[in-house]
């Protein structure tokens, strides 16, 4: 059936949460939907070795370290008993719980779903490879690129049972004795956290200063000081010199200026050095699309590629590569074909680090603000004097607001602490809405809530706060 029909065949490659999203919302929309996975259901990436397994382990990894915080509590738990395989029962039972989901959802919306890998032919037509070595050609008359991404490798290194990436890793093969973690960013610290609290003594090595690269300091210290108690060694402004992977163990060598001992041996290591799309052996030669010099899919404000007919979303269509960008970049992309006036065009996409404490941030950065000279005010509301953290015993959290010092707009927000990541929605909100900072002193928040420490950073700004008192003006021009 051709686009005249009123029922446009759309083919999606990919069904990570860019490609399932843009199938379910094309098949609501009235479209002819073929979807094409290598995996036997829809999710991608997050679903099955991303974003829901590593929670999955991090919740189990912070019940486990509340056992032994409520000890200052007065409540005294025995040292918890930890089964690997059962552990891994539970992070694969709750994988299969969504899939399954995912899979009923296929049936309800009628997308006709083929598990294999897909290469263009030309614009309009691609030839399935399915699981079983059959052939199948689709003719379509849009397609959606989605093909996510995948972890880098170091130079003539690959990955095996020694030296994991996060795919390899987030399956618990086993808990190493040890395990160094080389790249000290958040998919790095998310699951060496997990190694850590199953038992293992984990390292982590950074080539910058500071872990969390790109996030600013004030935030990333808190955690950065937790994780030095949790892990064997935080080793910063350090490098990977040589690795070179054995039988039964991993050797490597270690550049810094004041480190005396270069030479480690661990059991296993974790490569976390970045992601790079996957637009290889997709056929886009044989179409116009065209990639960027990072391999990534050109795209427009529609996620149109430069082939007019084809579209790109998630991972393989630039950074963040983040799972909920990923989604809203589908509905762009199909309203975009259904003929709708659609435009990706955020003011925010909210970040999270799923460590203990959480990490979160959206909008302009402090960071960001000193690299661009541009002036901002920066109110500050430590959570030592958070009611809600003192009844958990977790007052290290802060909460920051970035505001256009003339017209006090809430231009970014960043947060450190517990639930950080629950609690930035209402940051990404206040942004998109246009907020100014009197619009969150004076919403009622409740209480006690991580939530009002918004409103009390909020007071800070104009200079007085219920509970921190008067405060002088901080940041740039405040």
């Amino acid at each position: 059936m051709s686009e005249s029909s009123n029922q446009p065949r759309l083919l999606v490659l990919g069904a990570g949460p860019g490609g399932y999203p843009a199938a379910f919302h094309a098949a609501y929309l009235g479209m002819q939907v073929t979807l094409v996975d290598p995996s036997p259901t829809p999710g991608g990436v997050c679903l099955y070795r991303g974003c829901i397994p590593s929670k999955t382990l991090l919740h189990i990894a912070r019940v486990v370290e509340e056992t032994r915080e409520m000890a200052d509590c007065g409540v005294t738990f025995g040292e918890p008993k930890i089964d690997n395989d059962k552990v891994r029962a539970w992070k694969n039972k709750v994988i299969g719980k969504l899939t399954a989901g995912l899979a009923q959802l296929v049936k309800k919306n009628k997308v006709n779903f083929i598990q294999g890998r897909g290469r263009f032919l030309d614009a309009r037509t691609a030839l399935i490879t399915k699981k079983d070595g059959s052939e199948e050609r689709v003719a379509f008359d849009y397609a959606v690129i989605a093909t996510g991404s995948q972890p880098v490798a170091l130079p003539g290194i690959p990955f095996g049972p020694r030296v994991m990436n996060s795919n390899i890793a987030i399956e618990l093969p086993d808990v190493p004795k040890t395990l160094l973690v080389v790249g000290g960013g958040y998919i790095g610290l998310e699951l060496g956290s997990v190694y850590a609290t199953l038992g293992t003594k984990v390292s982590v090595v950074e080539m910058l200063p500071s872990l969390m690269p790109g996030a600013d300091r004030d935030l990333v210290e808190p955690l950065q000081k937790r994780l030095k108690n949790k892990f064997q060694e935080v080793l910063l402004s350090t490098r990977l010199a040589r690795l070179e992977p054995q039988e039964d163990r991993v050797e490597v060598e270690l550049a810094a200026l004041d480190l005396k001992d270069t030479k480690r041996v661990y059991d296993k290591v974790l490569i976390s050095v970045g992601r790079k799309p996957n637009t290889q052996d997709l056929g886009l030669e044989h179409t116009q699309v065209q990639l960027d010099p990072k391999g990534f899919v050109r795209v427009d404000v529609q996620r149109r590629t430069t082939e007019p007919n084809i579209f790109a979303v998630g991972d393989c269509a630039g950074e963040p590569m983040l799972a909920h960008k990923a989604t809203h970049e589908a509905r762009v992309a199909v309203e975009t074909i259904a003929g709708k006036p659609a435009a990706f065009d955020p003011k925010v996409i909210p970040a999270v680090v799923f460590t203990d404490p959480e990490v979160a941030w959206c909008g302009l950065t402090e960071t960001q603000a000193l690299a661009q000279g541009r002036s901002v005010k920066v109110a500050k509301y430590p959570w030592i004097a958070s009611g809600r953290a003192t009844t958990l015993g977790r007052n290290e959290g802060l909460t920051k607001l970035i505001v256009d010092p003339r017209t006090e707009r809430v231009l970014g927000v960043g947060i450190v602490g517990v639930s950080a990541g629950e609690t930035i929605a209402e940051g990404a909100l206040a942004i998109e809405m246009g907020a100014v900072a009197s619009d969150l002193k004076l919403t009622i928040h409740t209480h006690p809530t991580f939530a009002e420490t918004l409103m009390e950073a909020a007071e800070a700004f104009y200079g007085h706060s219920t509970h921190l008192g008067q405060i002088r003006g901080t940041g740039r021009n405040g």
